[in-house]
């Protein structure tokens, strides 16, 4: 039975895959073999392979455990840090003034 990809923007897909690419890198970089990382990310080598090419259907855990295990993990935290529409959004709706309702008289 053929599993079901995942429908994700084409922009998405292309963050995934340059991700995915800098993860190789950062592992290259370290002269870590994919066994070594996916042991210590307590994942098989073919999900590392998944990870490292940035595909949509691996399990977001798996790309911080990988992230954790090449330290850089403190990365991951900055991925939604940044909002500035949901700043403006939020700021939006604390100068709105919601009115009391009116007292009930006996």
């Amino acid at each position: 039975m053929k599993k079901r990809k995942a429908n994700i923007p084409l922009t998405v897909e292309n963050n995934l895959k340059i991700l995915g690419k800098h993860i190789n890198q950062a592992r290259l970089r370290r002269k870590f073999t994919m066994a070594m990382v996916a042991e210590r990310a307590d994942i098989s080598c073919p999900t590392l392979c998944k990870v490292e090419k940035g595909e949509s259907g691996v399990a977001m855990g798996a790309y911080a455990n990988v992230l954790f295990c090449l330290g850089l993990d403190d990365n991951f935290s900055l991925l939604a840090g940044n909002d500035p529409l949901g700043r403006r959004l939020q700021d939006a709706e604390l100068t709105y003034t919601k009115r009391r309702p009116p007292k009930r008289s006996k």
